[in-house]
């Protein structure tokens, strides 16, 4: 699964609000149930389940990426969002820089390798040098979809 195949421009947040990893992850659970990908019921529960695994290590992999991740029975497709902040989130990453791009997805339960496969994906996508640099200066939502769909074809 790529980034483009779980993103649209509505679950794009090209300026999170966030000044933390767990205000980052609220943010972006609250996009994914704005924009319908999880029932406002589940918000609680699928919350829970990111920060548990959020709290056993960090996702923030370095390089200014976080990438927060979990497995739910709540949800029947894989989803995410996506969300940027220009002076960075503190997400006690690995090298203890600020994360710029928060890519967060969910995985239905007892998926296993689809689960190693999307993170997989994604992290070698936010690897990409110029990928990140491109995300970081695009100017709006828009513009960063475009910018995933044309390199998740490279």
């Amino acid at each position: 699964m790529d980034l483009a195949d779980i993103l649209t421009k509505a679950q794009i947040i090209p300026e999170l609000r966030a000044t933390n990893r767990w205000e980052a992850i609220d943010e972006l659970i609250g996009n994914l149930v704005i924009t319908g990908k999880i029932q406002p019921g589940d918000r609680d529960a699928v919350t829970a389940a990111v920060k548990k695994r959020e709290t056993s290590m960090s996702t923030g992999i370095g390089f200014g990426i976080g990438i927060p991740h979990a497995s739910t029975d709540l949800i029947y497709e894989v989803v995410g969002a996506l969300g940027r902040s220009k002076t960075g989130v503190n997400f006690e990453a690995l090298d203890n820089q600020p994360v710029k791009l928060v890519m967060l997805f969910l995985v239905p339960q007892g998926q296993f390798q689809k689960h190693l496969h999307t993170l997989a994906n994604i992290a070698k996508l936010l690897h990409k040098v110029d990928f990140r640099q491109a995300l970081e200066n695009a100017p709006d939502a828009e513009s960063m979809l475009n910018i995933i769909r044309e390199y998740g074809k490279k």
